[in-house]
């Protein structure tokens, strides 16, 4: 049973600026619900109930989030308006919640290495807030623990994107097991498209192993001087131990614009379709 999940939201979310100067942008809110704790409920409904959270200055407000709000409680405790509050308490009575900061902001890998203390010598999942995720059946995650349970290496979910895009994430290239599932032979960090290997990006979801932090410490930094995942994960691809999953379902890259309001349409319409 995988039972910690890491979240890195030390990020400044420059693509949102102004809305981010002041405020993170892993709270900006899809309808009235907060992009973290989107992320939050997809590790808790794939059994997943210890939180690690590696942040950064002015991100206080996520903790304040997953925290009891007295004064505001009392207010509206008897009215109509308590029961929006029901899906966040849920979280706080089931989970518990750890955070570090990253105090300088040296790549994704050195996000996860800053976040080994909380999550000690065992398998954990990673959840990037700013890709939003709905799965078919299972969230994602939860599909990934089974995928975990099948192969016990690290897990990525990757899907297709226009080759002109490959530029923007970790592409990966390998054995193909069957339609769902990939041996990962290559991992590229955003490639200039004619050297991509594919056209598969990995996404916000991971499972990790837990040797991927003596990894992490001996990967030099890669790509823009940062640390990066993907360079550690392709050391544990060169011994066959990363598989590829073809997840169910939908991403929404809330990291751009265009990827937001696309969420908070669909949602929206989800919410006022008639039954």
């Amino acid at each position: 049973m995988i039972t910690k999940c890491l979240f890195p939201v030390a990020g400044y979310g420059t693509r949102f600026l102004p809305a981010t100067k002041a405020q993170p942008k892993e709270m900006l809110p899809i309808l009235t619900t907060p992009l973290i704790q989107y992320g939050v409920e997809e590790a808790l409904e794939a059994g997943m109930k210890n939180i690690a959270f590696v942040t950064g200055r002015n991100k206080r407000s996520i903790e304040d989030h997953f925290d009891i709000t007295y004064e505001l409680e009392d207010q509206i405790s008897g009215t109509s308006k308590e029961s929006r509050l029901h899906s966040i308490r849920e979280l706080i009575d089931k989970c518990t919640f750890s955070y570090t900061r990253q105090t300088h902001m040296r790549g994704l890998g050195d996000a996860i290495l800053t976040g080994e203390m909380l999550i000690g010598n065992q398998p954990f999942g990673v959840i990037l807030a700013d890709d939003l995720c709905v799965g078919e059946s299972d969230n994602v995650m939860a599909q990934m623990v089974r995928v975990y349970e099948k192969y016990r290496f690290s897990v990525v979910a990757v899907e297709e994107v226009p080759v002109g895009e490959v530029d923007k994430y970790g592409i990966i290239s390998g054995e193909q097991l069957d339609d769902e599932h990939i041996r990962v032979e290559r991992m590229v960090e955003k490639p200039a498209p004619q050297d991509a290997p594919s056209n598969l990006a990995v996404i916000g979801r991971y499972i990790l192993t837990p040797d991927i932090f003596e990894i992490l410490q001996n990967t030099p930094p890669g790509k823009n001087g940062e640390v990066q995942l993907t360079d550690a994960l392709q050391t544990q691809a060169a011994n066959g131990k990363v598989i590829g999953y073809r997840f169910q379902g939908r991403r929404f890259d809330c990291g751009s614009v265009d990827g937001f309001v696309e969420a908070t349409n669909f949602f929206y319409a989800r919410q006022t379709k008639t039954p």
